[in-house]
């Protein structure tokens, strides 16, 4: 594994002596060592590229006056290239389905996983309830408590993991970052960039792979099924036991996700013969 940094581009991690060519896109106040148990399962079979996004890890800050989503995909939309396949985490997914959206003949496939986009499922039972539960922790940033609310916010997406659990360093970036989460609420719930506009999820041809987690938080289940719906070759894996994250605790199974999805679309694009015609 080798690291990168430059003042003007994202800090981010090499792994792997695969021939595929992976970005990993983690997750909101996340960083791309969150991948090395998913690189190391995938080592033969990718060439992986994991940024810190702008404001994360060792990555500068994200520009002000832009949309978290889209300055996130602009900073990353320099390690597309032909044929590279795309997989994002909860935030690092909705950017991953928006920079697919945008250059999709350059992704060979899009591995989403519990894509946090709540706009793609506006009306089912379980977005309401969410809304209001994530409108709770809002009105608690509000209050300028953001200790408060980052607390809040682990025990919701967190997986389990009491805040007690944290060393005070990581507490202590989880509040500043925040503003961060506060940020996302346009792209993610209104759908200020249009991901979800109509028919425009339908013009996706690569193979999409949604993975989730059977104890996850409900609403990531609507989201999929909402995504499933709209987007013309897709599958779903639901990973047992896992929560939202997933890509730590159920490394394995995420990358033998990754791994079946690489296989989809190198099917996809060296199709079996047809029989021939008697």
């Amino acid at each position: 594994m080798t690291g990168h940094a430059d003042p003007q581009t994202l800090f981010r991690r090499e792994m792997g002596q695969g021939s595929a060519p992976v970005v990993l896109l983690h997750c909101g106040l996340g960083h791309s060592g969150m991948w090395k148990g998913v690189a190391a399962a995938l080592d033969s079979r990718a060439r992986m590229s994991a940024p810190d996004l702008p404001g994360h890890g060792r990555s500068p800050g994200f520009p002000a006056g832009i949309d978290v989503v889209a300055a996130a995909a602009q900073a990353v939309d320099g390690l597309i290239r032909p044929g590279t396949h795309l997989v994002g985490h909860s935030f690092g997914a909705v950017v991953a389905l928006s920079l697919a959206l945008a250059r999709p003949g350059d992704v060979a496939s899009l591995t989403l996983i519990e894509p946090v986009f709540f706009a793609a499922a506006p009306d089912h039972p379980e977005t309401a309830p969410h809304r209001a539960a994530e409108e709770a922790i809002f009105a608690v940033y509000e209050t300028g408590d953001h200790r408060a609310a980052a607390e809040a916010f682990n025990a919701l997406w967190g997986g389990g993991v009491p805040w007690d659990r944290f060393p005070p360093d990581v507490q202590e970036a989880m509040t500043r970052q925040m503003p961060f989460v506060r940020n996302t609420e346009p792209a993610l719930w209104r759908d200020t960039l249009g991901l979800a506009a109509a028919g425009r999820l339908e013009t996706l041809e690569m193979p999409v792979h949604l993975l989730r987690g059977s104890a996850t938080v409900r609403v990531i289940a609507a989201v999929q099924e909402a995504l499933a719906a709209r987007l013309p070759h897709v599958r779903e894996t639901v990973i047992d036991g896992a929560a939202h994250m997933l890509v730590m605790s159920h490394a394995g199974a995420v990358a033998a996700a990754i791994a079946e999805t690489l296989d989809w679309a190198a099917t996809a694009r060296h199709p079996e013969p047809s029989p021939a015609a008697p």
